[in-house]
C-alpha cells in the first residue's frame, strides 16, 4: 500500500466518471460536495474545482466513451479515480463508490485489508490533494 500511496501523492486529484447529464454546474457541485463530505469526516481541508483538470478529465472521458473501459490514462499528469455506471448514475454515486472503500482502510497503519482495494478512497481524502476536476 505504501508504494501505491506514493504514486498518487499529487497536488491535484482527478476523478473521471462517464456521466450522462446536461447539468455541468450541478455535477461540479455534486463532485465537490461529496468529496468534501468524505474529507471533513477525517479532518482534511476541502478541495476546490480546477477547470484545467476538469478539461483534462472531460477529454479523457470522451476518449473512453467508445469502449467504456476503465483504463487509466497513460502517463497523465494527475492522479485518477475512474467510475462508470448506467441509468441515473450521478457524480455523487461515483464518489460514493470510491468512499465505500473506507471500510477496508486502517488509518493508524496506512494499510488496506488483504485482498481489498483502498486506493480510490485514499485519493479522495489525500491531504495534499487540494483541487479536483471531473467529467
Amino acid at each position: 500500500m505504501g508504494s501505491l500511496k506514493l504514486s498518487f501523492a499529487l497536488t491535484c486529484l482527478i476523478a473521471l466518471a462517464i456521466l450522462h447529464t446536461n447539468h455541468a454546474l450541478t455535477e461540479q457541485d455534486e463532485f465537490l460536495n461529496t468529496h468534501n463530505s468524505a474529507r471533513s469526516q477525517v479532518g482534511v481541508a476541502d478541495v476546490v474545482w480546477n477547470t484545467t483538470v476538469a478539461t483534462y478529465a472531460l477529454n479523457y472521458a470522451n476518449q473512453r466513451k467508445v469502449d467504456c473501459n476503465l483504463v487509466h490514462s497513460a502517463g497523465g499528469p494527475y492522479g485518477e479515480n475512474l467510475a462508470a455506471g448506467s441509468g441515473t448514475f450521478t457524480a455523487t454515486a461515483a464518489v460514493n463508490l470510491w468512499v465505500a472503500e473506507k471500510t477496508y482502510y486502517t488509518y493508524s497503519t496506512n494499510t488496506c485489508a488483504s485482498g481489498r482495494v483502498c486506493g480510490h478512497y485514499t485519493q479522495v481524502v489525500w491531504r495534499n490533494s487540494t483541487q479536483i476536476g471531473c467529467a
